[in-house]
């Protein structure tokens, strides 16, 4: 997975910036439900806005940290409780990146 340049990222923010939440942690975390509806939504969408909900700093950025990691997406921004992930479908991308 190659890394996405600071331009790339910009104009994915821009993108996600319209975006609704569509996966939620609630106060189970990162639950079987939860991971299977992350699946589902990176089957249908190249660009999420998760909301993640989290007292501590530490911790959520560990549930952050872990959704990267079990998705293999980019992670483009967090602000607050929202973050924004991108993973290019394998075939067919709806979304063009900007070369650079």
């Amino acid at each position: 997975m190659t890394k996405l340049t600071n331009n790339q990222k910009k104009f994915l923010r821009s993108k996600g910036h319209s975006l609704k939440p569509v996966v939620m942690l609630g106060q189970h975390g990162l639950s079987e439900g939860v991971l299977a509806e992350l699946k589902t939504s990176l089957e249908t969408h190249e660009l999420l806005k998760i909301k993640v909900r989290g007292d501590d700093k530490d911790h959520k950025q560990a549930i952050i940290n872990e959704i990267v990691e079990i998705s293999k997406a980019h992670l483009v921004q967090v602000i607050g409780n929202v973050m924004v992930i991108y993973r290019a479908f394998d075939e067919d991308p709806q979304i063009i990146l900007p070369r650079k």
